[in-house]
């Protein structure tokens, strides 16, 4: 009783007043919820819109793997194999290139052999000389010539030993130019360990140039290397299919693998709306590559015509090494003939020096062609080779 005239006041008998108070009762209670709630939601929405303006900061690692595979890509692949052709091309230039720099150090060597004959030549011209001009002087002192005899002999005496100084600074620049092509720069003079060979053996030499030639492999791979991009110009108008796929991985840690996800798919690509672009860049192609062509035949058509003319060439050295051979021996006997008659007072001073100079002349000449046969015949091989 006490609690109940704590809640609804004073019993009454009248029940219409009872029941307005527990219906006042009951609004006064709801009302107080309602407020509890709604302070408690904006509670929230206050919460929610700092976590917004002020977020949390987040880390997370992202590792990715993308794999492209070309599945109709013809472009592509002319374009690989004009590459290739295009490395072929190098190489084969390079292999050319070591037989030219073996053919120079041949060169190098044979004009040493050759320096160092003449030396010899003309020291033994200079002694020669000498000789004479001691046969004329006594002449001249037991008035057997004239003056003008003894002037011819000092003249002659002079020009062989202004050309032996020469044949001395051919020596030293022979010696250097092989020591360029060994890459030695040391200060020396080298000396050859064999003589100028001077023996004629007739070889026979194709008379067509071989296919198989390295530098007219490398202009064949150049030429077939425009040819793949010629063709990859013209593919490269047509579409393109395309196959792709990547995975990822998600955490937080860099070695961690929390969370992954896959995608894969085709890709079809097709440029068609660039102008007359790729037809002017397919034109071009075209035309580079006809121009290799026409390069590559003109280019064995020259080395045919070159190594025809150094087959006849090699084949008139051999006649003219006979010839000049021919000559020296002579020319020798001649100045033996009129060295014995000049000691016997029968041959003039100026007939005995012309026939000295014939004589040396003639075994220079000589010498000359034997340098040149031996070259034009290595020319040959490396043409041949």
């Amino acid at each position: 009783v006490e609690q109940g005239t704590k809640n609804v006041g004073t019993l009454t008998n009248d029940a219409t007043s009872l029941e307005q108070i527990v219906t006042q009762q009951y609004r006064d209670i709801k009302y107080v919820n309602v407020t509890k709630k709604l302070a408690c939601f904006t509670n929230k929405n206050i919460y929610y819109s700092n976590l917004l303006n002020n977020p949390e900061s987040i880390q997370n690692l992202n590792t990715r793997i993308d794999v492209i595979q070309p599945l109709i890509n013809l472009d592509g692949f002319y374009g690989r194999q004009a590459a290739i052709e295009k490395s072929n091309a190098t190489r084969w230039q390079a292999l050319r290139f070591e037989q030219y720099i073996e053919l120079e150090a041949y060169k190098s060597y044979l004009m040493l052999q050759l320096a160092y004959k003449a030396e010899h030549v003309l020291t033994m011209a200079n002694q020669t000389a000498n000789e004479n001009m001691t046969l004329v002087e006594n002449y001249y002192k037991n008035g057997m010539i004239q003056k003008a005899d003894l002037l011819n002999a000092q003249v002659r005496v002079g020009e062989i030993k202004n050309q032996f100084q020469m044949v001395k600074s051919n020596v030293k620049n022979a010696s250097d130019q092989v020591l360029y092509m060994m890459n030695e720069n040391e200060e020396q003079v080298l000396k050859p360990t064999e003589s100028l060979d001077s023996n004629i053996e007739v070889q026979i030499f194709k008379n067509q140039i071989p296919e198989d030639r390295f530098d007219i492999k490398a202009m064949e791979s150049a030429t077939n290397a425009y040819s793949n991009l010629a063709k990859m110009s013209t593919f490269n108008m047509l579409p393109r299919l395309n196959a792709f796929g990547s995975y990822e991985w998600n955490d937080k840690k860099i070695t961690g693998f929390g969370a992954s996800n896959y995608m894969v798919g085709l890709q079809l690509g097709w440029n068609i709306f660039d102008g007359s672009k790729s037809l002017h860049k397919n034109e071009k192609a075209k035309l580079e590559f006809q121009k290799a062509k026409n390069d590559l035949e003109e280019y064995k058509n020259q080395n045919q015509l070159e190594l025809n003319k150094t087959i006849r060439q090699l084949n008139d050295l051999e006649q003219k090494v006979s010839l000049y051979n021919l000559a020296w021996n002579q020319s020798k006997e001649a100045y033996k003939i009129r060295k014995n008659r000049f000691v016997q007072g029968l041959e003039k001073t100026n007939d005995l020096m012309m026939s000295e100079t014939l004589m040396y002349q003639k075994e220079l000449e000589y010498l000359q062609t034997i340098f040149e046969y031996n070259f034009t015949k290595k020319y040959l091989e490396f043409l041949t080779k």
